[in-house]
């Protein structure tokens, strides 16, 4: 998260003309409405399809548990008629416009992190990187290759089982859409995602027979897919519409879960829905730099059903105040997490620090930090604000050093999040005319273990 090294010890008033914001999903008592020039600091939760440490511009959640990971698949639906309903009720898809090869783009066979090294690397020092997204090594197996970040690999083994399958399968063949199509945007291959998505919704909405392609969206497509084809408004630049289609998905999950009260399985899977598209929105919103309409999406996700209270979610809502430079309403959420007896003390310790930071106390941040780091050295998200609190102390040499001993520690996982990678090269060339050096050799180090999809910017070495 980035943190402002002057920011107001009293709350600005709200914005005058607010945009409206959609209800937030838990709160919705009436069931009949409608409804890089500086290093960064963060606390990373990315949006649904992203895996790695987020940038400052996403909603911020602590480091345990972790949330940088896919989003979980959707639950088994099966067209078999169950013992509710009849056999004639459940309608036969067979869609062999899913399978077509000519639904797929080809993968380019270079990427922006290989430009980088034929630009900087002789070629005696360049690390071999496998372009081909040859998937045979893994044995067929896609865990390995998700571990490894090998999306190339993932997106080419998806298309092969999806022109392979029985165009009957169509529960199977959507899941394996969505892991080709969210494999294509972890590698940054925006364009292509959303020709071949819109090329996939293009035939389920060609569907003649209402009933089925109802049936189909209703209860077989998968969710993520929905999301992910709201997305392309995203990438296409139109960032308002993307709020729109989220909204239409919130209202939907709302509505469903009014609709399946009397199915306590169905009621929690969609409220679940409806929760994550409320962190979307408000990680979107962020990202627009509109911290109080995001706050106001998050804060009462705070208190789930039963009452149960999140200090993780409640910490998200402080964070997304500081941003904004509501330091006062920060305090008043961070003071409520510091006496939730549930809340994890490293967390409680973490917030303390990022609120010193918003202050300008250093190195009291400085202090908090170390006491996370002296329990858990591999806590990379405080080995990154340690040395952001460090660089603001002016203390460039220890906070290269704190970075490069996380980087030794483990570098597979270091080197995809992006943050880290950008506030060691900051650092790099702050310290030194010699930074360049010291870059080409973090990009070395980079192509050895990045795998796929990581954004190159973030090493601040320019192509041209």
């Amino acid at each position: 998260m980035e943190v402002p090294r002057e920011v107001p010890l009293v709350s600005p008033p709200a914005p005058v003309g607010e945009p409206e914001i959609p209800n937030p999903f838990i709160e919705d008592p009436d069931a009949t409405s409608s409804d890089e020039s500086s290093a960064d600091s963060q606390e990373g939760m990315t949006h649904s399809a992203e895996i790695v440490l987020a940038p400052p511009a996403t909603v911020p959640t602590p480091r345990s548990p972790n949330l940088n990971k896919p989003v979980p698949a959707n639950p088994a639906v099966s067209t078999a008629p169950s013992d509710d309903e009849d056999e004639e009720d459940v309608p036969e898809l067979y869609l062999p416009g899913l399978t077509l090869p000519t639904m797929f783009l080809p993968i380019p066979n270079t990427d922006p992190l290989s430009t980088l090294l034929t630009k900087y690397i002789p070629p005696e020092k360049r690390p071999p990187r496998d372009l081909t997204g040859d998937y045979a090594r893994s044995g067929g197996e896609i865990h390995p290759l998700v571990m490894t970040n090998s999306w190339r690999a993932v997106a080419r083994q998806a298309r092969d089982r999806i022109v392979e399958a029985d165009p009957e399968d169509v529960s199977y063949i959507l899941s394996l859409w969505y892991l080709r199509l969210s494999s294509l945007a972890r590698m940054r291959l925006f364009n292509q995602t959303s020709a071949e998505c819109t090329n996939l919704f293009t035939v389920l909405h060609a569907i003649e027979a209402p009933e089925k392609r109802a049936f189909l969206f209703d209860r077989v497509l998968p969710f993520e897919l929905e999301v992910l084809y709201a997305k392309l408004k995203y990438w296409a630049g139109d960032h308002m519409g993307y709020l729109d289609a989220l909204a239409a998905l919130l209202h939907r999950c709302k509505t469903k879960a009014r609709s399946t009260k009397s199915d306590p399985a169905a009621a929690a899977m969609w409220t679940e829905r409806g929760s994550r598209v409320s962190l979307i929105i408000a990680s979107q919103l962020i990202e627009m730099k509109d911290y109080a309409a995001a706050a106001k999406i998050l804060e009462p996700l705070c208190v789930q059903s039963g009452n149960i209270t999140s200090p993780t979610l409640r910490s998200a809502v402080a964070r997304v105040y500081l941003q904004g430079g509501y330091v006062a309403m920060a305090a008043k959420h961070f003071a409520v997490v510091a006496e939730d007896p549930t809340a994890d003390p490293v967390q409680k310790i973490m917030n303390a620090a990022l609120f010193a930071s918003a202050e300008g106390d250093w190195q009291r941040a400085t202090t908090e930090l170390q006491k996370i780091l002296a329990a858990d050295p591999e806590n990379f998200v405080a080995v990154n604000n340690l040395a952001v609190a460090l660089l603001n102390q002016g203390r460039l040499q220890e906070g290269i050093e704190v970075l490069e001993t996380a980087l030794r520690t483990s570098p597979s996982a270091i080197v995809t999040a992006e943050p880290f990678l950008f506030n060691l090269s900051t650092l790099y060339e702050l310290k030194s005319a010699a930074g360049m050096d010291k870059k080409r050799a973090l990009l070395i180090e980079v192509a050895k273990w990045a795998g796929d999809g990581l954004r190159t910017t973030c090493l601040k070495m320019p192509t041209n």
